[in-house]
């Protein structure tokens, strides 16, 4: 591992609506950000089709071309963006070090860590092929484009209730397909479920196949017990099994919890460690949508910029 150092004042890992944002707020504060992307820049957006529920763009946005927006914005004030991934950190030490592609050593006086969360998938290649063509692991962002439509969702914990609930007002139908006989969300919120009159819950039932040549048109399931394949015709595909924040490789020295989100102090991105500031979906595994990764990538920023001015960095 070679030890090729650069120092900045300000570094920020991680390229969605959270680390742009970031960015943005740094460079206007003249703290010339440096930002290294991840392997996919723009985060999860860049997977994404149409994004209707970003303020600003009144006719909708593709989400690859929203993030193109983020990053020229970035670029515009000044912030230095790289391909690269931050592979280990040292956060013991002031200022902190951080070791891009397990070959570059870069020291930092404040990190803004801003790796997001990674949908769980099924592991189907037919999910695989159609996402963004009718899979989706975001009621939420994407339910609108199915109103009045027939849907399916595959999980059983507290989220995919809540977005089959959400599914149940927007869709004619909603397919709810569960592995086991029982849910493992909490009491109350499977009885809203099993209240609800648009929603049919399959028991002991896993997903075989998604059926469509270039969008959804229908899923395959199979009774664990029985053996029997059913078709359900269907437009869209909701995979709710929950998400894996990218937080591996800051474990040793950043709080997180049980799921492995990084802990931030409440109302802030201040993370445990003295000038390393959290945002975006690493440490919200509530809301998970742009516009509040956004708001958060911003919080980090000033806090990263009030940190250095207490401590007399410039």
């Amino acid at each position: 591992m070679s030890n090729v150092i650069e120092k900045f004042h300000c570094l920020i890992i991680g390229s969605g609506p959270a680390g742009y944002t970031a960015a943005i707020y740094a460079a206007r504060a003249g703290l010339k950000p440096v930002m290294y992307t991840g392997l996919l820049q723009g985060g999860q957006l860049v997977n994404t089709t149409d994004v209707e529920n970003y303020p600003g763009y009144p006719k909708g946005i593709l989400g690859p071309e929203m993030m193109e927006d983020f990053k020229n914005q970035a670029e515009r004030f000044g912030t230095d963006i790289r391909f690269g991934m931050a592979t280990k950190v040292d956060f013991s030490v002031s200022p902190k070090k951080v070791w891009i592609d397990d070959e570059k050593l870069v020291e930092a006086d404040a990190v803004i860590l801003a790796t997001g969360a990674e949908a769980k998938w099924l592991g189907l290649d037919s999910e695989k092929r159609l996402n963004g063509s009718g899979v989706s692991a975001c009621a939420v962002c994407d339910g609108f484009f199915y109103r009045n439509q027939e849907v399916a969702i595959v999980g059983a914990g507290d989220t995919a209730c809540e977005e089959a609930i959400y599914l149940a007002k927007l869709c004619t139908k909603v397919h709810m397909i569960v592995r086991r006989e029982e849910m493992r969300a909490s009491k109350i919120m499977q009885q809203r479920v099993l209240d609800t009159k648009n929603i049919t819950v399959y028991w002991n039932s896993e997903t075989d196949e998604v059926l469509g040549k270039n969008t959804v048109e229908a899923v395959r399931i199979k009774n664990n017990k029985t053996g029997e394949k059913t078709e359900i015709p269907v437009t869209g595909f909701f995979v709710a099994i929950g998400h894996k924040p990218n937080s591996d490789v800051f474990k040793d020295f950043i709080t997180t919890d049980t799921e492995g989100y990084v802990t931030t102090v409440a109302g802030s991105a201040k993370t445990n460690v003295e000038g390393v500031f959290a945002c975006g979906d690493l440490q919200d595994k509530v809301y998970r949508q742009a516009v509040t990764a956004a708001g958060t990538g911003c919080m980090a920023a000033l806090e990263s910029e009030r940190w250095l001015s207490e401590k007399g960095i410039h």
